[in-house]
């Protein structure tokens, strides 16, 4: 792994790849379908993952896969709020996915320690102050329009560099409100207003994500773009294209991956290091 000096999480990823695993607490994730909206079943579901050997917890209370509709931001600081304070004592960190500033707050009042925010704090315009105020780390992702209408017609002029350009962006943007760059992971947005060729173009060049001088987070878990390449299979049978796109990342030194399949991708990472240690 690619050492970042200074960095807040760098512990995470300083002998084993860092793995995030997703707790949605919504009725219509693309991934589970609802399975874990009820509070309990979520708690549940995030000691599991736990035990798998998950590093962070990422609760979301709002779908944003393509098409989702926007959620009453009472209803999702109610959703994900009970769910935290069932997970506080278990979890070292939590981060809260969320692109609205008053659920951050609720979410780190609640016990979560990170930020993760698919807007890159930009949806909310009082979003980057609440994080540079709560001095907590930030994970900044890119996608282009909104999860209503992010997969009608995605376009860039070259879609890896206007991405990295973006982010670069952001981070001096957070910079400027008291976000060190030691407090930043930054995550291209895989299938976030991208096609299928973005994607593969993306993943095929992310080492250049490296140059921005933060650890970079992939979040290819179960994604579409898996089914289209292969033979349109559901969320649930997209295990091994996701386990096989999260390993070339791993060859090319990403640190952060956040996973829907946490026992299957912190096995695969096992047997994949175990090699590579042998490797002459």
């Amino acid at each position: 792994m690619r050492a970042i000096k200074d960095h807040a999480l760098a512990h995470l990823w300083a002998d084993k790849p860092a793995i995030m695993g997703v707790v949605n607490v919504t009725p219509d994730s693309f991934s589970d379908g609802g399975q874990f909206f009820n509070p309990e079943r979520a708690i549940e579901h995030g000691l599991r993952l736990l035990e798998e050997g998950a590093d962070i917890l990422d609760i979301g209370g709002e779908s944003t896969r393509p098409g989702a509709q926007s959620v009453d931001l009472e209803e999702e600081i109610d959703r994900v709020v009970p769910v935290i304070e069932g997970l506080a004592k278990s979890a070292r960190y939590i981060s809260i996915d969320t692109r609205h500033a008053a659920t951050m707050r609720a979410a780190l009042k609640a016990g979560a320690n990170i930020i993760n925010d698919i807007s890159a704090l930009e949806d909310d315009i009082e979003s980057i102050a609440v994080a540079g105020a709560a001095k907590v780390p930030v994970f900044l992702m890119h996608k282009q329009g909104t999860p209503q209408n992010m997969q009608d017609n995605p376009r860039y002029n070259n879609v890896v560099e206007d991405i990295f350009k973006y982010l670069q962006q952001r981070i001096n943007d957070c910079e400027t409100h008291r976000i060190a760059h030691t407090m930043v992971v930054a995550d291209p947005g895989i299938g976030f207003g991208k096609n299928t060729e973005d994607n593969l173009a993306m993943l095929g060049n992310i080492k250049r994500f490296h140059d921005l001088g933060v650890p970079v987070m992939i979040g290819v878990s179960r994604k579409s773009f898996i089914a289209k390449i292969s033979k349109n299979e559901l969320p649930q049978d997209r295990i091994p294209g996701s386990l096989s796109a999260a390993l070339w990342c791993l060859s090319q030194d990403v640190q952060f991956y956040r996973v829907h399949d946490v026992a299957a991708t912190r096995q695969a990472f096992r047997i994949y290091e175990s090699i590579a240690s042998t490797a002459s």
